[in-house]
């Protein structure tokens, strides 16, 4: 009988609901729980935090989700797998042992995985940017982070050192997934077919309450029971990186094929070649069977040799936008926000706000598909107006949301509860460094 081994996806992004993974801690019969947190904007917000305050630049939910899970955890013997570290994977560690020792936990082994931080890197020389084919020096000082996807490589050997926990930075996502995979199967760094299928497994579990059932719901065409106690899943994974794909009886949610295969598809431009730090797997003949409830078999998938370049994401300024917000309700409602619309506009101009974006919609009208899509039989009898401008100062972005604002006593009848806002636009492009250029390693921490 081929050997199995449980992983168990406690979050899908920063923000997502810990009592999932509570009860997978606790019921889910784990060998590994892994958080997903970070994705290419929230790593970037991060550096700016850490830049701010050095103590900081890791995910803000990273205590309280430990505080939730790491007793039970070590008391079941599941180790701990994330990139809650962020823009601080030390820092990270250090508070994971902080709260390990707050609740009694001595001899916890907490590993902070480094390395993707390549910023003083890519300074060294003019890489092209992947999204725009400019240079990277047409970015000028606008550059705040640079930060590489590590493969699997320094996750597998704090596993091996005997880590408890391992908390990275900027991963791979299936990474966090595919190293306790090679860590347990011993599978070579180049068995490329074995890491092809382990990647469809990270893909598959890395968005966690995805697959069972969340951002799938489609009242009458697709139901799911129980989306309030929605159940993350669960992979039970051999070693041959087959999967049953299942979750935690008795939680809401469902895990069937088509849950599956909507995540097998998600995000993936090029199923046949999605390239991974560790290698370019395969999606093109991953089977998907059914073999009970709430139990998906996936199989199928392959690969080929890793790229010789790494992915980096790099955050930038890229100015500051500017927004204001306005209700209209009654008969007349939508002709008096359209009307409010056009005066914003014209005093825009009149102003000589100067931008290089600027939207004019009525949300519930025309704000996602714009008018030539957005078609309704009747006009609705409430409609909320939104101004937003990209601008290059936030002096300049103000005016936009103050302009919206002077509606209340300037614009038509009966508007209501206006806000604005400006933030600063910190924006996202990609660059490929040789990987040998990235360095990564770890550090262990212990209670």
């Amino acid at each position: 009988m081929l050997r199995t081994i449980r992983i168990g996806a406690g979050a899908g992004y920063s923000g997502d609901r810990i009592e999932p993974a509570i009860e997978l801690a606790q019921n889910g019969r784990l060998d590994y729980l892994v958080f997903e947190c970070l994705a290419e904007r929230t790593i970037a917000l991060a550096q700016q935090t850490r830049r701010d305050r050095p103590g900081l630049g890791y995910d803000p939910m990273l205590e309280q989700r430990m505080r939730a899970v790491l007793a039970v955890a070590h008391t079941n013997g599941t180790r701990i797998v994330t990139n809650m570290g962020a823009a601080n994977p030390k820092a990270a560690a250090a508070k994971c042992v902080e709260v390990a020792r707050s609740l009694g936990l001595s001899g916890l082994k907490v590993a902070a995985v480094t390395g993707d931080d390549v910023l003083d890197v890519i300074r060294q020389g003019d890489y092209r940017l992947e999204e725009t084919g400019d240079c990277l020096s047409s970015l000028g000082d606008r550059v705040v982070s640079a930060n590489a996807y590590l493969g699997t490589a320094p996750i597998v050997a704090a596993l091996k050192a005997g880590a408890h926990v391992v908390i990275t930075g900027r991963a791979a996502d299936p990474a966090l997934f595919m190293a306790p995979l090679i860590h347990e199967f011993g599978w070579a760094m180049d068995d490329w077919e074995r890491l092809g299928q382990a990647t469809v497994v990270g893909h598959l579990l890395e968005c966690a309450g995805q697959i069972t059932g969340g951002y799938f719901a489609d009242p009458g065409f697709k139901d799911v029971p129980d989306l309030a106690r929605l159940g993350f899943p669960i992979g039970e994974v051999n070693d041959n990186g087959e999967v049953v794909i299942t979750k935690v009886a008795g939680t809401g949610g469902c895990v069937n094929p088509a849950t599956v295969k909507e995540q097998l598809l998600y995000e993936i431009h090029d199923p046949a070649r999605y390239l991974q730090p560790d290698v370019v797997a395969d999606f093109s003949k991953v089977q998907v069977n059914e073999i009970g409830a709430n139990q998906v078999r996936v199989s199928g998938g392959r690969g080929t040799a890793r790229p010789e370049a790494l992915k980096v994401s790099v955050g930038y300024v890229d100015g500051y936008i500017g927004e204001g917000q306005i209700s209209y309700a009654g008969a007349g409602a939508v002709d008096r926000a359209q009307l409010a619309l056009e005066i914003v506009k014209e005093r825009l101009r009149l102003m000589g706000v100067e931008t290089t974006e600027l939207r004019f919609d009525l949300i519930g009208v025309n704000s996602l598909h714009g008018s030539a899509l957005s078609h309704a039989s009747c006009d609705p009898y409430e409609v909320r107006l939104r101004v937003a401008g990209r601008t290059p100062s936030e002096r300049e972005a103000c005016r936009i949301g103050n302009e919206v604002e002077t509606l209340y006593t300037n614009g038509p009848a009966g508007g209501g509860g206006a806000r604005h806002s400006t933030k600063e636009v910190l924006a996202v492009q990609s660059i490929l460094l040789p990987r040998e250029l990235v360095k990564p390693s770890f550090e262990m921490m212990e209670a």
